[in-house]
């Protein structure tokens, strides 16, 4: 049985119970009640009257008439016992008898119940028998009249198992365990017998479950011998055919020895024969070392004849390379003063407008800040990378065809949209190099209320029955002989028109390239 644990908190403070240990433990059998295990005290507590009562040496008046009087108690139980010990009960019997006296302790009345187990009444159905079992089977044994009682109410309960047991028999179906509980509560005539009889059933259950297990162990461990049996078998010939392997490549390696053996000695035989021949060659190639640096010798003596004509032909070209020198900077010289004299004579002042300007105002009639240009002459490529080797160039000028570069690059956006994400990256870049950047659209007139464009961008639109690529091959017809232009557009009857022109068509790809760079 298990041992009493402490109560939960919950309960009532003023009727502390004590924590007493389970009665009558003796490994796998013992009494149902140790008095002083269990924490029984010498006098009983009157359920009635809760005064203390001396202790019974036997059953008093009021004990022996107490059943005649309570109508629920079983015929046959003598409430004094036969006057021998407790019998030793196994321990499911013990276990069994305090969860019967504690599924009936709620059921009993008040003052019926014993003043140790009023508190152990109230507790849950699964905690009652677990918790309270010490102090139940202390009353149990201490108090003939509440173990009348309670028997009175599991007689109830048992039907023809409980009249059988009153009788003095056990049914031969019946579990013994439940029968010992029965008779130690009720004890009728005999029950010590039936107690002993469900022992020795229980035990002899314990023997056979023994015996059972034993047999499983036997079976299980012959079934394991059986199978290593094969194992080692089928081990056995493994290890035979490695065996027969081993002896096949035995032989096999002593042939190879054999033939390994005849190897050596003809290698020996022509590492001897080299050998001669190598001494052979020594004298050999010590006539031809001797011969060599003779040569050798000689050779040097041409070089040094040929050094020193060298250094006398370095100093005639150095001579010669200063000459031409002198005369490279006087002509530089010269053109450059004649070029200077040239702009003072024709009284040329420094331009204020770009010639993409002229254009922008005869044909687009739009404004544009001019600005320092944007690209180098540039191949028919989509490489970013060419285009950044063209806007190195000096005083590029990088022209955009607008909206064929805005929905190749994102097209799911609006025109304003679109226009005002590429001249912000334009923009970025006229920043970035100091070119000259212009960018074109298509448009029947010019459009108003767009906000202003960057420093670095002039932004043109086509007039009325103009297009965008008219006014492209405009502005590069404007530009100057010699200058980089570069023109980025995906059409390419407009690549091919302004490389007529001397202009680098660039695709589309390569300046959106170039934009998701930056």
């Amino acid at each position: 049985m298990p041992r009493a644990e402490p109560y939960d908190d919950h309960l009532p403070a003023e009727e502390p119970v004590a924590a007493v240990p389970e009665p009558g433990v003796e490994g796998t059998g013992g009494t149902l009640d140790d008095p002083v295990a269990a924490g029984a005290t010498p006098s009983t507590v009157d359920p009635t009257t809760d005064t203390a009562e001396p202790p019974r040496a036997g059953p008093s008046v009021e004990t022996a008439t107490a059943p005649s009087a309570d109508a629920s108690a079983p015929p046959g139980d003598d409430p004094a016992g036969d006057g021998g010990p407790e019998p030793v009960l196994p321990e499911p019997v013990r276990q069994r008898i305090v969860v019967l006296a504690a599924a009936v302790l709620p059921g009993l009345p008040g003052d019926e119940v014993p003043v140790p187990l009023r508190r152990v009444a109230k507790f849950a159905p699964n905690r009652r028998a677990r918790l309270g079992a010490p102090m139940i089977a202390a009353q149990l044994t201490g108090d003939p009249l509440f173990r009348q009682r309670v028997a009175a109410r599991v007689l109830a309960d048992a039907g023809d198992l409980g009249s059988a047991v009153v009788g003095g028999t056990a049914p031969a179906a019946a579990d013994p365990v439940e029968v010992a509980a029965l008779a130690y509560l009720v004890r009728p005539a005999g029950w010590r017998n039936l107690i002993e009889a469900s022992g020795a059933a229980v035990r002899a259950e314990a023997d056979s479950a023994v015996v059972a297990e034993l047999v499983r162990e036997a079976e299980r461990r012959a079934t394991r011998a059986e199978h290593d049996r094969a194992i080692a078998r089928v081990e056995a010939d493994k290890l035979r055919d490695e065996l027969a392997r081993v002896r096949e490549e035995l032989g096999q390696l002593r042939e190879e020895a054999r033939q390994l053996a005849r190897s050596l000695r003809e290698t020996q035989a022509r590492e001897r024969r080299a050998s001669e021949l190598l001494a052979t060659e020594r004298g050999r190639a010590a006539r031809t070392t001797a011969d060599a640096e003779a040569e050798l010798r000689r050779a040097r003596a041409r070089l040094a004849e040929a050094e020193a004509a060298a250094g006398v032909a370095r100093a005639s070209a150095k001579e010669a390379r200063s000459v031409d020198d002198a005369r490279l900077w006087l002509l530089l010289e010269t053109i450059g003063q004649a070029a200077v004299g040239l702009r003072r004579e024709l009284a040329l002042d420094p331009a204020e407008k770009l010639p993409a300007d002229f254009v922008a105002d005869a044909f687009a009639d739009s404004a544009g800040t001019p600005v320092a240009g944007i690209a180098t002459r540039a191949r028919d490529s989509d490489d970013p990378a060419r285009l950044d080797q063209l806007l190195a160039l000096p005083r590029a000028h990088l022209v955009v065809d607008g909206y064929n570069v805005t929905k190749r690059g994102f097209g799911e956006m609006s025109l304003e949209q679109q226009r005002k994400r590429l001249i912000t990256g334009l923009g970025g870049i006229a920043a970035q190099t100091g070119d000259e950047v212009t960018v074109v659209f298509d448009g029947a007139e010019r459009m108003h209320g767009l906000p202003p464009s960057p420093r670095g961008v002039r932004v043109l639109f086509s007039r009325k029955g103009e297009t965008a690529d008219e006014l492209i091959r405009r502005l590069v017809r404007a530009e100057p002989s010699g200058r980089p232009v570069v023109v980025v557009s995906a059409d390419r009857e407009v690549a091919d028109g302004v490389r007529r022109h001397g202009a680098y068509p660039l695709g589309a790809d390569a300046l959106l390239r170039r934009l998701a760079r930056s």
